[in-house]
């Protein structure tokens, strides 16, 4: 494996912060609960958490008495996890490409990784090769063009979102995750949606670095991303700041 640079070690060490201080909003466990519920595991059935990250999910799957595989494509990610759970079977790999058998798993789980992908489709397909049948599939994630935030200048806010979202491969997945299901052939494939509404100032890095990316990618210039983020720091400091995110959860059942 090739050796990782400085700059690379800093972006996934953010990404780890950025996922703990999710991992603690209101809300979030909730979600993975009922991630959890929709996979309807059996004791000691198989499953795969894609993308498992620093393992979180992982770990309370085996809690619940279920033999819980995570992967994930950054060897510094599998460290943290096998730090903090020690004991979790934590594994490198790719989701287009999983380290199992045909029909060799009852669950996949695959939570804010689809938008990370530059094929979906191909991840769904794989999923359906590894799940045997009546096996359970469950995708969780945030839709990038969909961030509604209150803003002064509304417009600018869009172009910030927006530009934002063009540089993630996949923005918008989450939108997608029921036809992706049903196109890769999986039956009884149920959609729902739940927003998470944030109006702390916990929130402010993440406001921040949508400015920093749409300023970046030249959408806006860097005295727009400024005023606007010592707004969204004004609003945040009088209790006004506003963010909402619709949470996109699709599961379904291989055949």
């Amino acid at each position: 494996m090739a050796r990782m640079s400085t700059k690379q070690i800093d972006d996934i060490d953010a990404l780890i912060r950025a996922l703990d201080t999710a991992d603690a909003l209101p809300g979030v466990a909730d979600l993975r609960t009922r991630s959890y519920e929709l996979l309807e595991p059996a004791p000691d059935a198989s499953v795969v958490d894609v993308g498992c990250g620093a393992g979180r999910a992982v770990a309370e799957l085996r809690e619940r008495g279920v033999n819980a595989i995570g992967v994930d494509v950054s060897e510094r990610m599998l460290d943290v996890a096998r730090r903090r759970w020690p004991g979790a079977d934590v594994r490198l790999a790719d989701a287009c490409d999983l380290p199992f058998g045909d029909g060799e798993l009852a669950g996949y789980r695959a939570d804010k990784v689809y938008h990370e992908l530059p094929d979906p489709a191909r991840a769904a397909a794989e999923a359906r090769r590894v799940l045997a049948p009546g096996g359970r599939i469950v995708l969780t994630g945030q839709d990038w063009d969909a961030f509604l935030i209150d803003s002064d200048d509304p417009g600018l806010t869009r172009t910030i979102v927006h530009a934002r979202a063009d540089t993630i491969p996949s923005p918008r997945a989450a939108r997608r995750f029921r036809g992706l299901l049903l196109d890769a052939g999986f039956a009884d494939v149920t959609a729902e949606v739940r927003t998470a509404v944030f109006t702390g100032a916990a929130m402010l890095p993440m406001l921040q670095g949508l400015a920093r990316a749409a300023d970046a990618a030249g959408a806006v210039t860097g005295e727009q991303a400024d005023v606007w983020c010592a707004e969204q720091a004004d609003r945040a400091a009088a209790d006004r700041l506003f963010l909402a995110v619709p949470m996109f959860v699709a599961a379904g059942s291989a055949r």
